[in-house]
């Protein structure tokens, strides 16, 4: 059940929007300007860019630019897990830059949860931080038998049972009350979170820095050391474009990342006796190892949000308000999570949201800075960006001040470009064709409990 929500402002662009109150715009920009770094975009990769550079160099000028509001992309509208998990695999990573670089970057990124946590409380953002890991749940023996190769998959890059470990059924239900759990996974490394509150405590945190925010401000178009706009040009040495998700509407990038969409649902807070039912007390993310994935969290005033994928890409990688909302899509949604836990059947649901996501070519995610034009870029996290685009912010500061005594640079995504998606209509049939394959691996998983031919040949076709 689904009551009426008609949008008020920003508020009905999610869950996370609707409980932070009312966002007020910052004004937008109305001469041109110069500075020393111009960011693109007022979600968590601009925002953690521009944060990290006035933290290194209080004297640095920095703008940051953005169509509608800081945090109004997926910044502000995602599931709320800030994890380590990266899209690209250990071995695509290594085959990058070899072994000792891959184990560095999975490192690096189980530091980056914690860092994140550090940060908002040191900036006073009450962003609901709270690191109860993550569990993959296997429900039938292709997930089972999924799970334990990438537990093992992990002992053999080095890594020990404190950061993956393997779960039996009872271990599963101690955790959280999923129905059908033959097994799963668990690491530390994940904290939920209320994305929102994260997103706009860092607007007000680097502005309280001197950064220049100005919201309504629509890049035209971005070239060396300039972002030309309606109303002024800014002019700076390094020009970031930190547009993730809306990076198509940008003149000439238009097949460099592709906007898939991501779909969320939310409950009314629940009682007590129901959580005593399903668990979370240390509000654990999770999901369930299927290929078209799953994402869920207990917040903070006693809801579940839970999301996946499914959505159509839409051709020619249009963006619209119109596709945040899936009634299909959603009521798969709502089914699946009375799935998992059978004693929310007949709960309200009280939001359903969405929003679209950068997905790149090879599906690994890249941070780069050129010095000859000043132009840097990071993006395409494949849903993976909380965490991530913390990472990115400090990896494009090293490189932006050519100081970099963590060695970020060097990490296998640092410095890569992936190539362009193919041009339409290939890239609507392609896009959606995997969309296809994985729901009919899922199906087929389920049905027959051995691991999809179709699936792993595809993730095998990405190097992954």
């Amino acid at each position: 059940m689904i009551p009426a929500m008609p949008p008020t402002g920003f508020r009905g662009l999610s869950l996370w929007h609707d409980t932070i109150g009312e966002i007020e715009p910052r004004p937008a920009l109305t001469a041109d300007l110069e500075v020393d770094v111009a960011v693109v975009g007022a979600g968590y990769t601009g925002l953690w860019t521009a944060y990290h550079l006035v933290t290194a160099d209080p004297a640095i000028r920095v703008a940051v630019i953005d169509k509608e509001v800081a945090g109004f992309g997926a910044s502000g509208r995602n599931g709320g897990w800030c994890s380590a998990l990266f899209p690209a695999s250990l071995k695509r990573m290594a085959a990058e830059r070899g072994r000792d670089a891959a184990v560095r970057m999975q490192h690096v990124l189980h530091a980056t949860v914690a860092d994140v946590g550090r940060v908002a409380a040191e900036e006073g953002i009450d962003c609901h931080f709270d690191q109860g890991g993550y569990l993959s749940v296997a429900r039938n023996p292709a997930q089972l038998e999924r799970v334990r190769a990438e537990v093992a998959d992990h002992r053999r890059w080095g890594f020990g049972e404190e950061d993956h470990r393997l779960l039996d059924a009872h271990e599963v239900t101690d955790v959280a009350g999923v129905s059908n759990a033959l097994g799963g996974s668990f690491t530390p490394h994940c904290a939920a979170i209320h994305p929102a509150r994260l997103v706009r405590g860092l607007a007000d945190a680097v502005e309280r820095r001197g950064v220049r925010i100005f919201e309504h401000t629509t890049a035209v178009d971005v070239h060396s050391r300039r972002v030309v706009t309606p109303h002024g040009t800014v002019r700076a040495e390094h020009v970031v474009l930190a547009t993730e998700g809306y990076t198509p509407a940008v003149a000439g990038r238009r097949r460099a990342i592709a906007p898939v969409y991501s779909l969320m649902t939310a409950t009314e807070p629940l009682p007590d006796d129901v959580w005593a039912q399903i668990g979370l007390e240390k509000r654990t993310t999770f999901a369930d190892n299927r290929h078209l994935t799953i994402y869920g969290q207990r917040t903070r005033d006693g809801r579940i949000a839970f999301g996946g994928r499914g959505a159509p890409y839409h051709y020619a990688s249009k963006v619209s308000p119109r596709y945040d909302r899936d009634e299909r899509v959603h009521a798969t949604l709502r089914r699946i999570l009375v799935e998992l836990f059978p004693v929310l059947e007949g709960v309200t649901f009280t939001h359903e949201w969405g929003g679209n996501l950068g997905v790149p070519r090879d599906w690994f995610p890249s941070v780069r800075h050129d010095r000859h034009t000043g132009l840097a870029f990071a993006g395409g996290y494949v849903g993976d960006g909380v965490a991530t685009s913390a990472l990115a912010g400090r990896t494009l500061t090293a490189m932006i001040r050519g100081d970099d005594p963590d060695g970020l640079a060097t990490l296998p995504w640092a410095g890569r470009t992936s190539r362009d998606w193919e041009p339409e209509p290939l890239r609507w049939l392609g896009v959606n064709a995997v969309t296809a394959l994985m729901t009919s691996a899922d199906w087929s998983e389920r049905r027959t409990g051995r691991p999809s031919r179709a699936a792993s040949t595809f993730w095998a076709a990405l190097g992954q």
